[in-house]
């Protein structure tokens, strides 16, 4: 019997806990390393910005993870592929000296295999987000899925906190005693390979085989005529849905400011007073940014996901474009004030990323108001493709203008930008269905 009935709670706190570690990594955790090794925003805003590009082209090949192989295949094997890239990356990080540090000097060309590495991952982990969230369609009833989606949500929220937060908050302790920033991040490296290279074995062994789990083409069916014409048959009628050019500018648009902050926000927080930071150690950032701030962000998208369901997407997106935008001056506070005070600082965090979290729930529901059809699931992964360009063109250039303009002038130019947001949301909520998203 291929089908082993087993509990969802053995397999998908710890699945979506693995979905969110290497995105963490390869998105976040690269951001802070790079700073803290020295290199400087715009090489560092550029290239950690490309990382992105894996997610933003995932719709490409999403289908071919439903025609080769089973979606528990994927998993193990992209799985087991991170774990193999996480400890390369463990040796192949450089050691730039403390000067070249210092002086923020450090070219990212010493970084290129520890880039070609996060880039093997970034793609690995892609693949993994497609094969995980169809498995979870196929491995359980819908009532199941229903009941576990709070789980799996959750979870995937603990990786980050333990992403941004465990993980910073080690490199820093390590760095603290050693005073040797390179070796605190090898360390950490190295815990991140141990951590999942236990949970990947662990799902050799946990993750059920339900019977429904196999490769759409089989046999002769599975003809590169068929696999392509449907592939095309996808893309043509996105493209073709009613007001596509408005749903793809605002997709773009709508998180202009955050996706400009976002890339800036740790390197401000660890960056010296003399050039506009708040000069946080590394366990301080780990508190405040990966812990606060995302604990913050999770009660955020909470509360904007009851808010939604009782008034409607279109009654609730102009609060949330508030909230999306206005938190963004909690920025400029800081870099103008530098206060010195943890809480202080924590609660600007706090109140900007709550912002982001409650704002961001128009984002997502107006994704899955476009994709209503017939390729809704496909269409959605479209969408978030669009969803990742959107953040991955402002940060790479997001580097270069802080650098240009200052800290404080940088924040104040991000402000600028919820004009973008608040502009696209007027034209998109003419037209939006006024009961989509209401129970």
């Amino acid at each position: 019997m291929k089908n082993k009935a087993r509990s969802p709670w053995l397999w998908i706190p710890t699945l979506y806990f693995a979905e969110g570690i290497p995105y963490f990594i390869v998105n976040n955790i690269s951001v802070m390393m790079f700073a803290k090794m020295g290199v400087p925003n715009g090489q560092m805003a550029l290239f950690t910005s490309l990382l992105y590009l894996p997610w933003t082209i995932k719709p490409f090949w999403s289908p071919f993870v439903d025609i080769i192989k089973t979606k528990r295949w994927w998993i193990i094997a992209m799985q087991a592929l991170m774990s193999a890239a996480f400890v390369l990356l463990t040796l192949s990080i450089p050691r730039p000296s403390a000067e070249m540090i210092g002086a923020t000097q450090t070219p990212i060309s010493m970084f290129t295999i520890t880039l070609v590495l996060f880039i093997i991952t970034a793609f690995a982990s892609a693949t993994h987000d497609i094969a995980a969230d169809g498995f979870y369609m196929l491995a359980l009833t819908q009532k199941n899925q229903a009941a576990f989606v709070g789980i799996r949500s959750t979870f995937y929220r603990l990786s980050s906190i333990f992403g941004q937060g465990v993980l910073v908050f080690i490199a820093g302790m390590i760095e603290r005693k050693s005073g040797n920033i390179p070796l605190s991040w090898t360390i950490t490296m190295l815990v991140t390979a141990v951590m999942f290279s236990l949970v990947t074995l662990y799902h050799t062994f946990f993750i059920p085989k339900p019977d429904a789990d196999t490769p759409h083409l089989t046999g002769e069916t599975k003809s590169a005529k068929a696999i392509f014409r449907e592939f095309g048959r996808t893309f043509a009628t996105y493209f073709t849905k009613p007001g596509v050019w408005l749903a793809i500018i605002f997709m773009l648009l709508y998180r202009l400011p955050e996706a400009f902050l976002i890339k800036m926000c740790t390197p401000f927080l660890v960056a010296a007073k003399d050039v506009g930071g708040l000069g946080l150690s590394t366990a301080e950032v780990g508190i405040v940014y990966g812990t606060i701030g995302v604990l913050f962000l999770t009660i955020g998208g909470i509360l904007g996901g009851i808010y939604a369901s009782r008034v409607g997407l279109k009654k609730s997106i102009w609060v949330m474009a508030a909230c999306m935008t206005l938190p963004c001056l909690t920025f400029v506070y800081l870099a103008m004030a530098q206060p010195v005070n943890l809480v202080i600082i924590s609660a600007a965090v706090a109140i900007e990323q709550f912002g982001y979290g409650f704002g961001f729930t128009a984002y997502m529901l107006y994704m899955m108001y476009f994709s209503e059809g017939e390729f809704k699931t496909s269409h959605y992964a479209i969408c978030t493709a669009f969803m990742a360009l959107s953040m991955m063109i402002p940060g790479m250039f997001a580097g270069y203008i802080q650098e240009a303009l200052g800290y404080s002038n940088f924040f104040w130019m991000v402000i600028g930008c919820c004009i973008a947001t608040l502009a696209i949301t007027f034209f998109a909520d003419k037209k939006i269905d006024p009961e989509y998203g209401r129970k």
